[in-house]
């Protein structure tokens, strides 16, 4: 039977599947990037492995997982901490590119600068997540559990307030985050960043 339950060890080589299966936009990402691990270690294992006890998964109904919400409940800490920490791990498999001629350089641009400026929505919504589905999961509800879950955990931890950012072209995420309360903050080229207080 589908649920949600609490990310555990074990849950990693899922996560990574479902964050290449919905990183362009909510479509399949695979074989974009000259290596699908960059998505992962980009957009959910670094949460998982910070804040284990902001993660959830959704689990179908063949017991596998289908989705996850993982988060943040200081920006600031954890960009620092992905900068000084988590990144510098990983790094080596991808060296840093001279400029952003691909998609895969912008991703890794982006990797290489985390923690070295500030957040401009952390000042007002600390709390930051990421949330993905496989489309046999999608418009069934449990994105909204998910959200529901990780509020409510990061309320406990006492953050006042939460934003994320979708691509600008991920039409059915936008309207989804507009129906759960979050409300559009200045973007981006490219994003659309939300927020929502707690």
């Amino acid at each position: 039977m589908s649920g949600i339950r609490p990310f555990r060890p074990g849950d990693e080589p899922a996560l990574e599947e479902i964050c290449v299966r919905t990183g362009d936009a909510g479509a399949d990402a695979t074989g974009i990037f000259d290596d699908d691990a960059i998505w992962g270690h980009i957009w959910v294992l670094p949460y998982a492995e910070r804040h284990p006890d902001l993660a959830f998964v959704v689990e179908d109904d063949e017991g596998r997982v289908a989705g996850y919400a993982v988060a943040t409940d200081d920006t600031h800490a954890f960009e620092e901490w992905f900068g000084a920490e988590w990144w510098p791990r990983h790094a080596r498999r991808w060296p840093r590119p001279d400029h952003e001629r691909t998609r895969q350089d912008g991703a890794l641009l982006y990797a290489y600068g985390r923690g070295s400026k500030p957040e401009p929505h952390a000042a007002a919504f600390p709390a930051h997540l990421h949330i993905d589905l496989l489309p046999h999961l999608q418009g069934q509800g449990w994105g909204r559990r998910l959200i529901d879950a990780v509020t409510v955990a990061l309320r406990a931890r006492g953050a006042s307030g939460v934003h994320l950012v979708a691509s600008a072209q991920n039409t059915g995420a936008l309207a989804f985050y507009t129906r759960l309360g979050f409300a559009p903050l200045p973007s981006g080229h490219g994003g659309r960043a939300f927020g929502r207080h707690l």
